[in-house]
């Protein structure tokens, strides 16, 4: 699904209306009634409540207007409180303001105030306590804060939701919708309902927090104009992951050997437990067979404590017990007879001797290479002569404190501008990027990025980032025509596996192998019958 800038939202509306004959007042009234069916779905049927709906005079205000009027027909009663005078406003906007300042004469359920000063609006606002607020202050043109009596009305609606719900229409107001930063005071949603496709504010944090639950809403405007209006960012959908899925089933005539085979090249002395993580994420993301290459003396580790179904290869190791330069021979060799390679956690990149052991792997690699931890730090400061490509992709998964050291910014720098730096990178070096965190991002060569809404605070502990390596070589593994597919789907199941497991545990105690223990259960989650047939579960439970 694209997420578009509100440049781009305005142009798709107005080509709805020059190039299909859609009037803007229509697309007004169907943003309204997708808002009401949002409301009643989560809180309910409207039918004897109050509604306060808080108006600006600009076309946001005229979507909360419509609105108002929609809610009066369930049979709510409705205070609906214009910041400004109907004869201040134009368009479709002033014409629903007409329409419901007319029915408020004439309807005992509705009330219409045009307010004029902060304490009118207080007094209006709490003559009657509302069993739900609706923000249509501002919409997507804001691109500065709020100030004056607009802060002080953010401040008002955000204290009469601290025990009643408030919806947003389209973008809480007090947010920019380009901005992934809040600007200044912002509405506090439960629910925000967005027209057509996602607004940036809707989507990237620490903004997209203001947002609540997040509805977008089809107003009319045809898909292909979406598609051609010029976004570059997508928001990851389960469908999306779901498509993939069933593409990359096994066939009833599938052996070990089609289910694609993984070398994880990980750990190191006291650093054998990034290992298991990466060869146990792999196997149980679907790989048909995994070997974990470790150092020497950390091999019978390994073997010890990884589970059953994992081989191990020893690797020529340092003093110290990391992976050296000679080791690079044997580790080559091991991966020309592997689908993938994942490289890099517990690894170690401290002695230059397994720097150069990892250069010397990433550039000699003649298969798809997943790159996390000690195998990014090795590869500080980029060179000209690493770059991914078709035939054998890099995929790269940093967290902010790695791209920055990738890419010699700041660690402040990379969170300010996460789409741009991810964008950046995988453009310049023709690699799929990872950039972790809170809403992580998927940056592909051709300069698409790419969304992901799963996960929680709980997978801010050791290990997830070790989990994700080894869930997207085990994935790869499986379907090796489509990378990029694969990363984004590793990526979404991964963030959901978590989910499943703060559901059971709490974000306080889970830890990184919860992720891997419901895996499974994201697989069936997103793939349905097909995955539960194939995990040997009857398709009639």
């Amino acid at each position: 699904m694209k997420i578009l800038t509100a440049e781009q939202m305005r142009a798709v509306d107005q080509l709805t209306t020059a190039n299909y004959n859609m009037p803007s007042l229509l697309l007004m009234e169907n943003a309204a009634a997708r808002t009401v069916e949002a409301i009643e779905k989560k809180f309910g049927a409207m039918d004897g409540r109050r509604a306060l709906v808080i108006c600006g005079k600009g076309n946001n205000g005229g979507d909360g207007a419509a609105v108002a009027r929609l809610l009066t027909v369930k049979g709510a009663a409705v205070d609906v409180l214009l910041l400004g005078r109907v004869d201040e406003a134009r368009g479709d906007a002033r014409s629903n303001f007409e329409v419901i300042r007319a029915l408020a004469v004439s309807s005992a359920h509705a009330r219409f105030v045009e307010i004029e000063s902060l304490e009118q609006l207080r007094s209006a606002a709490t003559r009657n306590r509302p069993d739900i607020v609706i923000d249509a202050i501002f919409g997507t043109g804001l691109a500065r804060p709020a100030a004056g009596w607009f802060a002080d009305t953010i401040e008002l609606i955000n204290s009469l939701g601290e025990g009643v719900p408030v919806v947003a229409v389209d973008v809480p107001s007090g947010v920019a919708s380009d901005a992934a930063e809040l600007i200044g005071p912002a509405v506090r949603a439960h629910l925000t309902v967005t027209f057509t496709a996602p607004k940036i504010a809707n989507i990237l944090p620490p903004a997209c927090e203001a947002s609540g639950e997040l509805v977008v809403g089809h107003i009319g405007s045809p898909d292909e104009l979406i598609a051609a209006c010029g976004s570059q960012l997508n928001l990851v959908e389960e469908k999306d992951v779901d498509v993939w899925l069933q593409a990359s089933r096994r066939s009833s005539q599938a052996n070990k050997g089609d289910a694609g085979k993984v070398l994880v090249v990980a750990g190191s002395r006291g650093k054998t437990g990034a290992a298991c993580m990466v060869g146990e994420a792999a196997l149980r993301a679907g790989a048909g067979l995994v070997t974990i290459a470790t150092p020497e003396s950390s091999q019978p580790v390994v073997a010890a404590r990884v589970i059953a179904e994992c081989m191990t290869e020893p690797l020529a190791e340092t003093t110290l017990g990391a992976v050296s330069r000679e080791a690079a021979e044997r580790a080559i060799e091991l991966a020309t007879a592997r689908d993938v390679v994942a490289m890099g956690p517990g690894l170690g990149a401290s002695e230059e001797t397994t720097r150069a052991f990892v250069r010397s792997m990433v550039v000699q690699r003649e298969r798809p290479m997943v790159l996390d931890a000690d195998a990014l730090n090795a590869l500080v400061p980029w060179a000209e002569n690493v770059a991914g490509s078709r035939a054998q992709p890099l995929i790269l998964t940093p967290h902010p404190g790695e791209m920055a050291r990738l890419t010699g910014k700041t660690i402040s720098d990379i969170l300010h501008n996460r789409v741009e730096a991810a964008r950046e990178f995988a453009t310049l070096h023709g690699v799929i990027l990872i950039l972790k965190g809170s809403r992580t991002l998927i940056a592909a060569p051709d300069g698409e990025v790419y969304v992901n809404p799963t996960g929680n605070p709980g997978m801010a502990t050791g290990g997830t980032g070790d989990v994700l390596t080894g869930i997207i070589a085990g994935l790869l593994a499986q379907k090796r025509d489509e990378p990029l597919a694969a990363t984004i789907a590793a990526v979404y199941l991964h963030g959901l596996a978590g989910d499943l497991a703060a559901a059971r545990l709490g974000t306080r105690a889970m830890i990184a192998t919860d992720i891997i223990t419901h895996l499974g259960e994201a697989f069936i989650r997103v793939g349905g019958k097909a995955e539960r047939f194939q995990a040997g579960i009857n398709q009639s439970t």
